[in-house]
């Protein structure tokens, strides 16, 4: 059993139960440190019980990689949480790909390829890599200069991993004005740009609704993220307020997908927008919204509100090419 691969199987399982990032970072971090060691060394280092002297493994990664190298299913898998998911249904298998991912280059906890590798290992094409503009500085938001230098990375990750693809793209924040927060010229030049409102969410309906019409109506945008912003469960936040008829309508002229937000503590929109945004003609992408790459697998909770709204793939643009999508045709 491969010591790397069990480490990270542990920590996918964390992430698909949403575990907190700190404990899972762990698990992640000992993988990238096995990957460094050659198999001589790992051999000695498993022999004479010294893995912990190595920086990045500690006494529960340690065990892992050891019950791995011997063959042995590791210990520390029985203590994992069980999380069931849903299936998805149909529809899950329609999806070809992801439309709102992170990574570590703002605030995801893994790295470009790591988390397209996820993606394809669950049976995707592509994913879109939508890293924080720059306004969002408490999620490491990338500066135009990042983005530029995220461009040669994600170019260097899709060489590597063809015919999968990592489409670059950018969640970009919806100014207080409905503008958005990067260039316009940049923005051309990205693959896929989803919109989302991250700042001032209790902002009056006679404002917000503007502020995310303008938004729609910029040609670069592809997709309206999370569109009330609410959280629910522990940490609950209430949903801004807008003109949904309004808002919707205006995503169904202007060829804006509204995204189902997958995330169990997000699942935006509600129930009763998202029958909403049906009955008014929208089209929709099923995102995980992912920040890890267990997380990828929390788009079946979005596949399975659609599948209860009567959704259709016909209807989803994760269904479609990377090439369709790019180009924004129907398909």
């Amino acid at each position: 059993m491969d010591p790397a691969r069990a480490l990270r199987d542990i920590a996918f399982q964390l992430e698909r139960a949403g575990e907190p990032t700190y404990r899972v970072r762990a698990f992640r971090q000992a993988a990238a440190v096995v990957d460094r060691l050659s198999e001589d060394e790992l051999a000695s280092r498993v022999g004479a019980k010294t893995l912990q002297a190595l920086k990045g493994i500690g006494k529960a990664t340690a065990g892992v990689i050891e019950d791995a190298w011997h063959d042995r299913t590791p210990a520390y898998a029985a203590k994992l949480p069980h999380s069931t998911l849903p299936d998805g249904g149909a529809l899950r298998t329609a999806l070809r790909g992801d439309c709102h991912t992170h990574s570590d280059w703002s605030d995801g906890g893994s790295p470009i390829a790591e988390m397209a590798e996820t993606a394809r290992e669950l049976g995707h094409e592509w994913i879109v890599l939508t890293d924080h503009s720059p306004r969002l500085t408490v999620a490491r938001g990338l500066s135009a200069e990042r983005l530029r230098a995220q461009m040669d990375e994600v170019a260097r990750v899709n060489e590597q991993l063809a015919p999968f693809r990592v489409l670059h793209g950018i969640e970009v924040d919806i100014l207080d004005d409905g503008g958005l927060d990067q260039t316009e010229k940049l923005l051309g030049q990205l693959d896929f740009v989803v919109a989302s409102v991250h700042s001032k969410l209790r902002m009056p309906a006679r404002e917000m609704t503007p502020r995310m019409l303008a938004a729609v109506e910029n040609p670069h945008v592809r997709v309206l993220g999370h569109c009330t912003g609410r959280l629910v469960g522990g940490r609950s936040r209430p949903e801004s307020q807008f003109n949904s008829e309004k808002v919707f309508t205006a995503c169904r002229e202007n060829g804006v997908a509204v995204e189902i937000n997958s995330r169990p503590d997000r699942l935006d929109p509600p129930t009763r927008l998202l029958r909403q945004a049906v009955e008014l003609g929208c089209e929709f992408a099923i995102d995980s919204d992912a920040h890890a790459p267990g997380q990828l697998d929390w788009q079946v909770y979005g596949c399975e509100r659609a599948e209860k709204a009567g959704i259709g793939a016909e209807r989803v643009i994760n269904a479609r090419t990377a090439e369709v999508l790019v180009s924004g045709n129907a398909g």
